[in-house]
């Protein structure tokens, strides 16, 4: 509940302060310890600096740093939560519940916010008020006590425990109610620490990385390989650190917290100076694959924006936007189509066709998977929007695909040729329904009503001219033109099928705008008296 909370109600801001941070390193190491704090989770940092930097947003180096800092964040979360803070906890929870019942979007998330701090700190007490149950066990007593005899499977189970719970923050709290309780001999606790600092670089290598390049895992092993270098190092000098950790607290609890924030600070101190020496070695073990996406592949919709849906709308427009430059490809080959057809030029095209279907179907998948508890009012007209236009554009693909270019195939097939006035019309109808495509492209992006309005007139200047074009291509066949008698079906199915693709365009991208403002009528027809 933290963690969306906090993405809900800071979300944009966050990835954007993350981002302004990435030009220096010191920078990045303080803006990851931030955000971790904010979010209660270095595996959230780990989740977004990984999409970053898969989608080329960021350099390596500096997302290394940020996960440095990240991991020094975890520690802030530790040292605040090893308190009695526990008072606080119906306090919060109070008030939180108060600001969830406010209408506004952001005052909501915030209390979600407090709800789910209160709810951390009164489990933290329950646990620990369980755990008198396990300390009155003899046979328990006795096993974390010989814990400290096997300190790399102690090591490795924290590991696993701290993946299995998505936090290290838990783990080390753990590590320290057992130590408080007397159950823990300072050497276990020191290893669950280190155990516990592995497992919270394994989540980001698992869920961030879903692609078969190897250079989208570049940020996650990076960062998995500074934990490895850490806990190898406290391991060989295991029991020359034993006797500083001692000395670190007054009680074995707070000597393990301070442990743990004195671990990662080292850490930071050490890979900070050579990060960017660090960064290249990784490129080098981890090159960019050479072939690139596929064409129909998604470029912008990043899953980790799902949980901020104002992010994921803005990945799944720009997407959408890519469909609109295809189809735009795609008319411009029927033009040249139109004019000198060639079974190349036509298979060229037919395939951009697979890119409007690809692109359309992973939009449509990732906009489905936004929760819809997560969506503002405005956030699902939105949505209900970008699948409309999504959904349009795959229309008009298909009617370019199967029939327009089923036209010039036709023609090529027969070895005629449109008259060069039919074929003119043709030429004509096709650049205005390309602009038309552009101006719903920039109606999607602004939601202006001008330019709604504007599109929505095309369609009666399409109807005009396709008008015109049959009028005048009537006109040629009563005059014996041949070129017109011979293309006669082709030439008018040509006409019906562009006007129909300028229909997909408004129905895609002004209809749903003007709708959510009420600016479009029910109907267009005349209403008729009882008598008529």
């Amino acid at each position: 509940m933290v963690q969306t909370g906090v993405q809900r109600t800071f979300g944009p801001r966050l990835r954007g302060f993350l981002a302004a941070a990435l030009s220096n390193r010191f920078k990045a190491l303080g803006a990851g310890a931030a955000v971790t704090v904010a979010l209660q989770s270095s595996t959230a940092t780990g989740l977004m600096l990984t999409a970053f930097a898969a989608g080329g947003l960021v350099e390596l180096a500096p997302a290394l740093a940020v996960m440095l800092g990240a991991n020094m964040g975890t520690t802030v979360v530790v040292q605040l939560l090893s308190f009695d803070v526990v008072a606080l906890a119906p306090i919060l929870v109070l008030a939180g519940v108060v600001l969830f019942r406010r209408t506004e979007d952001a005052t909501r998330d915030f209390g979600r916010v407090l709800i789910g701090l209160g709810l951390m700190l009164t489990a933290l007490h329950q646990f620990l008020v369980l755990l008198d149950r396990v300390v009155a066990n003899p046979d328990a007593h006795a096993l974390l006590a010989h814990a400290g005899d096997y300190i790399p499977l102690a090591i490795l189970g924290a590991a696993l425990l701290t993946w299995a719970a998505h936090s290290s923050v838990a783990t080390v709290l753990l590590a320290m109610s057992l130590a408080a309780k007397g159950m823990l001999p300072l050497d276990a606790g020191v290893a669950i620490v280190l155990g516990a600092n592995l497992g919270s670089a394994i989540n980001p290598l698992l869920e961030g990385s879903r692609g078969s390049d190897p250079a989208s895992r570049r940020v996650p092993i990076g960062n998995l390989l500074t934990r490895v270098a850490g806990v190898v190092v406290a391991v060989a000098g295991f029991r020359f650190l034993l006797p500083y950790a001692a000395q670190l607290g007054p009680s074995p609890a707070r000597a393990l917290a301070n442990f743990h924030t004195l671990f990662n600070l080292a850490l930071a101190a050490a890979f900070l100076p050579w990060i960017g020496g660090y960064a290249k070695l990784i490129v080098r073990v981890l090159p960019q694959k050479d072939e690139g996406l596929a064409p129909g592949a998604p470029l912008y919709l990043d899953p980790s924006l799902r949980e901020t849906p104002a992010l994921a709308l803005g990945a799944a427009t720009r997407e959408s936007l890519r469909m609109a430059d295809t189809l735009e490809a795609m008319l411009a080959g029927l033009r040249v189509a139109i004019a000198t057809p060639s079974r190349g030029n036509i298979d060229d095209v037919r395939r951009l066709d697979d890119v409007l279907d690809s692109l359309n179907s992973a939009i449509k998948a990732y906009l489905i998977s936004i929760a819809p508890s997560t969506l503002k009012p405005t956030d699902g007209e939105r949505l209900a929007q970008i699948l409309a236009f999504a959904t349009n554009l795959e229309h008009a693909g298909d009617l370019i695909d199967r029939n327009l270019l089923s036209v010039a195939k036709r023609r090529l097939q027969r070895g005629v040729a449109f008259s060069p006035e039919g074929e003119a019309d043709l030429v004509r109808l096709v650049d205005r329904v390309t602009a038309n495509v552009r101006l719903a492209a920039s109606v999607v992006v602004t939601g202006d009503e001008d330019a709604a309005r504007r599109l929505v007139t095309e369609k009666e200047a399409l109807r005009a001219i396709e008008a015109d074009a049959v009028a005048a291509h009537y006109g040629r066949l009563q005059s014996g033109n041949v070129s017109t008698v011979e293309t006669s079906s082709l030439h008018l199915d040509a006409l019906r099928d562009l006007k129909q693709v300028n229909s997909h365009l408004i129905e895609g991208a002004a209809y749903p705008l003007l709708t959510s403002m009420g600016a479009l009528l029910p109907t267009r027809l005349r209403s008729v008296g009882k008598g008529a």
